[in-house]
């Protein structure tokens, strides 16, 4: 273990000085910036630095997903998240849990069990990583991406396909997955995270309703993660702060958790029109100034941070990219110096 996080240390030494860093800003104003991260890109030096300069908190790309931690029902695989959370231990940094339920890319084994058996497979899951990282990890998704764009429960081996038991009681199986996380870890934060839900429309609806409904009832929810990926470069910024303030009004904190702001780009992965990276700095700007806004707003995260590794040229099949605050080289572009600005403004 010491070889492995050693490199990151000497990385830090060879990396150019910055008279301030994000992190330092950051903890200056009593809040969390962070990123998401992949452990295979640890051992290059300038990743390594970065994310430590750069950032207080870490989440797992991938590292916590069912997928990696159990990809079949004899494999348990926590080599990948133990590397990270050795690396934001090593280097002070706090770690997001993400995520111990999602709809989306679980492995195959799972669709073939009954109700009973599913309900028993999560609960032992939860209790398994959970209890594994208990101490370790601040605060969990717990629940991830579980409402379509009407606002609908989505269709999942967990909910009714078949589901854990409890199909025809609506939200019932993410209460049940918040109850067994927390008598895991009663200390860890318990979020539900969202992706489109993060300004006012029908799906922001249907979460607010959720998480209103578990306040009353005592469900053990903290927060609720709000994903944040932007490709139009026009932001509902009022709608944001408008459901951020009806959440945060019912106790609960508020993460941004996935932040990024795509640009159109050609194959090769350079922006078509260089002015959007004004458009791109404002719109970060914009949005951590809204957080900043309210006290109930804890963290601000974006999803990786480096254009080098991002999961957006991916997704859109390299017709937009440049997204995050650094370069391909590291170097910070504006949406960094903008970030930094709403970071030094007074905070509420």
């Amino acid at each position: 273990m010491r070889s492995r996080l050693l490199a990151p240390a000497i990385a830090l030494l060879l990396c150019p000085a910055f008279a301030q860093s994000l992190r330092q800003e950051a903890e200056n104003g009593g809040i969390l910036v962070g990123t998401a991260v992949n452990p295979i890109y640890l051992s290059e030096p300038a990743y390594a630095a970065t994310l430590a300069r750069e950032y207080n908190m870490l989440e797992p790309e991938d590292a916590m997903k069912w997928y990696t931690v159990q990809p079949d029902e004899k494999t348990i695989n926590f080599t990948p998240a133990d590397q990270l959370v050795e690396f934001a231990a090593a280097h002070g940094m706090k770690v997001r849990g993400h995520t111990l339920l999602w709809g989306g890319h679980d492995p195959k084994w799972l669709s073939s069990r009954t109700p009973k058996q599913l309900s028993q497979i999560l609960r032992k899951h939860i209790k398994l990583e959970v209890g594994r990282y208990r101490g370790r990890v601040f605060a969990w998704d717990v629940v991830n991406e579980a409402f379509d764009e009407n606002g609908k429960l989505k269709d999942s081996v967990w909910y009714n396909r078949p589901g854990i038991g409890m199909a025809d009681r609506g939200t019932a199986y993410i209460e049940q997955a918040f109850r067994w996380a927390h008598a895991t870890d009663p200390q860890a934060l318990l979020f539900y995270n969202e992706a489109d839900a993060e300004a006012m429309n029908r799906k922001s609806d249907a979460v607010y309703a959720m998480v209103k409904a578990f306040k009353e009832r005592g469900v053990p929810i903290d927060g609720v993660g709000l994903q944040m990926h932007i490709f139009d470069l026009n932001p509902d910024v009022n709608g944001i702060a408008t459901n951020m303030q009806r959440l945060t009004a019912l106790g609960l904190q508020v993460h941004i958790t996935e932040l990024d702001v795509a640009l159109p780009v050609d194959e090769n992965g350079h922006p078509l029109h260089p002015e959007d990276f004004a458009l791109q700095a404002e719109i970060y700007r914009e949005i951590a100034t809204v957080c900043l806004q309210h006290s109930g707003c804890t963290a601000l995260q974006t999803w990786g941070f480096t254009d080098k590794y991002s999961w957006i040229g991916w997704f859109t099949h390299k017709t937009k990219g440049a997204a995050v605050p650094f370069d391909r080289q590291y170097k910070p572009k504006p949406a960094y110096d903008a970030l930094m600005q709403a970071l030094r403004a007074p905070r509420n």
